[in-house]
């Protein structure tokens, strides 16, 4: 049996592992060594990818940058996630805002120590993505499709950092970065209408705030459409392999989210639909594995 004292710690664990999305950056960093693998450094031999020690500091620097990404994020939107998120942001509170912002800190300077290890340029890199990350939650979070656009690409970013390590500037890896920026947005534009109550009661203007829930379902639809026709474009005119089943099965269920999409009204409708992209990111992360394991095996 846990005494006392365990329970408090374990629950104080699992309060943090929560504020800074634990699951969130484990997939991040599979993402990262899986797009490495096969798409980055497609050209190299899998063990000199996986024992590369510059790409082990630069994915531990991103995952120590989102991590305090979402401790800031967590630290302004505390309010807003009590009216909109209750039970979790109960468990997140059995940690004091002081210890969040301490360990805020903490995580940055690893990032930075971590870069610092590849080069000067991937120091200047992750300060001005930490940079980036706080200014997006203090001031451009509340401002419509602003703060969209940004979340989406500060999303993405940890994956230019490997991009840029590796050179490899073929147009399938801007096709694919296209893609999930899109989803990516899809993903922003859903989670407003979901936490639209809270935004309203503390004075976000988001998109459904400001343009109200149909003008945010119309863009939504567009943005649905053109990361339909981004995977399609992926499938007819790039070579990847076997993924084309994952790109099939998210054209699929983008268009039963739009089904879904207008036909919702209440916040359960929405976080079914923001589970789904969700579900949709996750797959093609583990999807990437289908774009050519023969080579793969050649390369170990």
């Amino acid at each position: 049996m846990l005494s006392r004292r365990q329970k408090h710690i374990l629950l104080k664990f699992f309060s943090l592992f929560s504020v800074v999305r634990g699951y969130n950056i484990l997939v991040v960093v599979i993402a990262q060594y899986l797009a490495s693998i096969y798409i980055f450094a497609n050209h190299l031999p899998v063990k000199s990818v996986l024992l590369d020690v510059n790409l082990l500091m630069l994915v531990l620097a991103s995952s120590a940058t989102i991590a305090a990404g979402y401790i800031i994020n967590n630290f302004y939107d505390s309010e807003k996630d009590l009216i909109n998120r209750p039970q979790k942001t109960m468990l997140d509170r059995l940690v004091s805002q002081n210890t969040k912002l301490s360990f805020y800190f903490v995580l940055n300077f690893l990032a930075v120590i971590c870069a610092s290890y590849v080069s000067f340029k991937a120091v200047l890199f992750f300060a001005l993505y930490i940079f980036a990350i706080w200014f997006y939650s203090h001031r451009l979070k509340k401002q419509p499709m602003v703060g969209n656009i940004v979340s989406a690409v500060l999303t993405v970013t940890p994956f230019f950092a490997i991009f840029i390590y590796y050179g490899n500037f073929e147009l399938v890896v801007f096709a694919h970065a296209i893609f999930l920026f899109l989803l990516v947005s899809m993903r922003e534009l859903i989670k407003d209408l979901e936490n639209i109550k809270g935004d309203l009661a503390l004075n976000y203007r988001t998109v459904p705030v400001v343009h109200g829930e149909n003008i945010t379902k119309i863009m939504l639809t567009i943005v649905a459409i053109l990361t339909i026709v981004s995977g399609i474009v992926l499938v007819l005119y790039f070579d990847i392999g076997h993924m084309y089943y994952f790109f099939y099965l998210a054209v699929i269920l983008l268009f039963v989210f739009l089904l879904i999409l207008w036909k919702s009204k209440r916040k359960t409708h929405y976080l079914i639909l923001h589970n789904m992209l969700k579900l949709i990111i996750v797959a093609g992360v583990f999807s990437i594995l289908l774009i050519d394991i023969s080579i793969v095996l050649n390369r170990i």
